[in-house]
């Protein structure tokens, strides 16, 4: 778990972080450099929630190196999916970590939701359902690895 009290904003506890994979964590079906060690370290912290509709065909290589088991996502609808997975965790104790169009949902829905621009880009739904916009992956994990991030960036 991962509390937090966030001046202007209240006290959150954070048990989840649900993730999407390609654009987010992954360019064409392959981690980032410095995903695999910060999810190694935040799932000492939050469950971890990877979804991915598997558009490279590499996911499985992606699930081994992290040792989870992402959920993969049907055609249609993606966007209604994420938001169904955060609401089913309790989107009060998540956070949302995205850059696609169907990600803006599941950001506006969990408590706290960071847009990430990386090579693919940014959506602008997802940027303007976003509460933090980072240029990486990398600095939005670091986010939630030291937490007091997040109070200097959201307090109001």
């Amino acid at each position: 778990m991962i509390s937090v009290n966030i001046p202007g904003r209240g006290e959150f506890n954070f048990s989840h972080a649900v993730l999407d994979v390609n654009g987010t964590l992954a360019t064409d079906g392959r981690l980032i450099k410095g995903v695999e060690p910060r999810l190694i370290a935040l799932s000492n912290h939050l469950e971890l929630q990877l979804l991915t509709a598997d558009t490279h065909g590499r996911q499985s290589e992606i699930d081994e190196a992290l040792q989870l088991v992402a959920m993969r996502i049907s055609p249609g609808q993606e966007g209604d999916q994420k938001v169904a997975v955060v609401n089913s965790l309790g989107a009060q104790n998540v956070i949302a970590i995205g850059n696609g169009a169907n990600d803006a949902g599941m950001l506006k829905a969990a408590a706290i939701g960071i847009g990430v621009i990386g090579e693919e880009g940014l959506n602008l739904e997802a940027m303007l359902a976003s509460d933090i916009i980072c240029p990486n992956v990398v600095d939005a994990l670091d986010l939630l690895l030291i937490p007091q991030r997040l109070v200097a960036t959201l307090r109001k």
